[in-house]
């Protein structure tokens, strides 16, 4: 069976890409070329929130994630959630993301209400969701980055 693992992570920096290069490194995924793709999870795939990234291979290869991130210039919050459902059987199943620069609960209730509306569009019977949600406060001068990602399985070779 195949695996997806949740991770998540925030940090603050000096630049915006700075930011979101320690947002990276916190959820362990830093010395990867992400590659995004829409938000459908194969079926015979297990999905687990692990936090922080094992080793997924060689520094420099693809990862290919969905993800939910959001930065801001302080002061502010940002915040990202990742909710996720799969289908009865080890079926296809759906992520759906949601970030801004808000809080928790406004990143919560839009990320359950976006993966409702994924649900209708599809004829499956769905498990219960699951929902990862990173917030941080994002001081003056700085830049802060909150992501959550989902990325499926080892890295692989660029070229």
């Amino acid at each position: 069976m195949s695996l997806i693992r949740v991770v998540w992570g925030s940090a603050s920096a000096p630049t915006e890409m700075a930011s979101y290069d320690a947002a990276l490194a916190a959820a362990g995924v830093e010395n990867y070329n992400l590659v995004s793709v829409s938000s459908v999870i194969p079926a015979a795939t297990a999905v687990e929130a692990v936090g922080t990234a094992p080793d997924l291979g060689p520094a420099g290869e693809r990862l290919t994630v969905v993800e939910a991130r959001a930065t801001t210039a302080g002061p502010g919050q940002v915040s990202a959630a990742l909710a996720w459902s799969q289908s009865a059987n080890d079926g296809p199943g759906l992520f759906y993301e949601v970030a801004g620069e808000t809080d928790a609960n406004d990143v919560d209730r839009r990320v359950h209400e976006g993966l409702r509306a994924g649900q209708e569009l599809r004829d499956w019977e769905f498990t219960e969701p699951n929902v990862v949600v990173e917030s941080e406060q994002a001081e003056s001068g700085t830049y802060t980055t909150a992501l959550v990602l989902a990325v499926y399985g080892d890295s692989e070779p660029i070229c």
